[in-house]
């Protein structure tokens, strides 16, 4: 999956004449690229941009421009008929598994619909296919036949994860799949999630707010804010080699899990809010609340600049940290 200057802009209507009044700057410039069968997470506070960004990548909602390619094949443009292969390769596991599922519908006819329109297995075999599934995502036989309002939140997670595989995908976009749950029941469905991953040797995108989950469950991390992309480097440099102010902060305001740690440490919690996407400020997006912020961050946007060593996709946008190339 390769994304190159990925923009989404959602107009905002008013007055008299329902006119646009102007634009909700949701996705701002995104360019990223996940390499097959690698766990990509995408972090950030609420609002700014990681669901868009997602939903974007699988065509679920259109980009206001930008490429998306999908195993070098250009799909940005292509129509509804052209875009159905793709659709059986690239599938979503929506954030909250109580509005995402008809309720209306058991889980045999929810995986169904989804297996017979795609043509996934032959009519005879779909039953065994259900079955298959159902249990693969550790639920009950008998679960096929009872409707979500039936199960807990886990369950209904662990149907929403069936019923993305259902369609034997290559790429899945997990928008913040265990936000909703409890905590106990988060271990389990990501354990689940590693599992499969493996299994079916999964390329996946991520979407989370939580560092701790990012860091367990994937491979590279990238710091969102405003829109923007701000920082990539791998998960096992998260702690150690962080470099933008943001990625510092959101790392500084994670619960510490050693009573001893927590009580010297204290959490670090960054201050103000995130400017509005209607009217983003001038320059660095996240110029209001950075501690290093300089002059030059407040009239001109840092792009994304390699640092490090060219093999570990370490790249920060910032004018302020200490060894980012400053021109002229």
């Amino acid at each position: 999956m390769e994304v190159r200057r990925l923009v989404k802009h959602f107009p905002v209507r008013g007055g008299v004449f329902n006119t646009i009044q102007g634009h909700v700057k949701a996705v701002n410039g995104v360019s990223l690229h996940i390499n097959p069968g690698e766990v990509v997470g995408i972090v950030g506070e609420s609002g700014c941009g990681k669901s868009t960004l997602g939903k974007c990548i699988i065509r679920l909602i259109e980009p206001t421009s930008g490429s998306i390619r999908f195993d070098g094949i250009d799909i940005t443009a292509l129509g509804h008929a052209e875009m159905m292969p793709f659709r059986r390769q690239m599938q979503i596991i929506f954030q909250d598994p109580y509005s995402s599922l008809n309720p209306r519908l058991t889980v045999r006819k929810l995986l169904r619909e989804a297996i017979r329109f795609h043509g996934v297995t032959p009519e005879a075999q779909i039953e065994e296919y259900i079955d298959l599934l159902i249990a693969r995502v550790g639920l009950r036989k008998d679960a096929k036949d009872k409707f979500p309002h039936e199960f807990s939140g886990g369950q209904r997670q662990r149907i929403g994860i069936a019923r993305a595989l259902a369609l034997k995908p290559r790429f899945i976009v997990a928008d913040e799949p265990v936000s909703a749950l409890d905590v106990s029941i988060q271990a389990q469905v990501l354990n689940l999630m590693m599992q499969l991953k493996d299994e079916f040797g999964l390329t996946l995108a991520f979407i989370s707010h939580d560092l701790k989950v990012i860091e367990h469950f994937c491979d590279r991390v990238m710091v969102m804010y405003l829109g923007h992309i701000v920082e990539t480097l791998p998960c096992l440099d998260l702690h150690e080699r962080a470099m933008h102010p943001y990625t510092r902060a959101l790392l500084g305001a994670n619960p510490i899990d050693d009573p001893a740690e927590r009580s010297a440490a204290g959490l670090k919690v960054l201050q103000g809010d995130v400017p509005s996407p209607f009217n983003p400020p001038k320059g660095c997006p996240f110029q209001g609340r950075c501690p290093l912020v300089i002059d030059r961050c407040r009239v001109e946007m840092p792009p994304l600049t390699p640092r490090g060593n060219s093999t570990d996709d370490r790249r920060v946008a910032c004018w302020a940290v200490p060894d980012a190339p400053h021109t002229k």
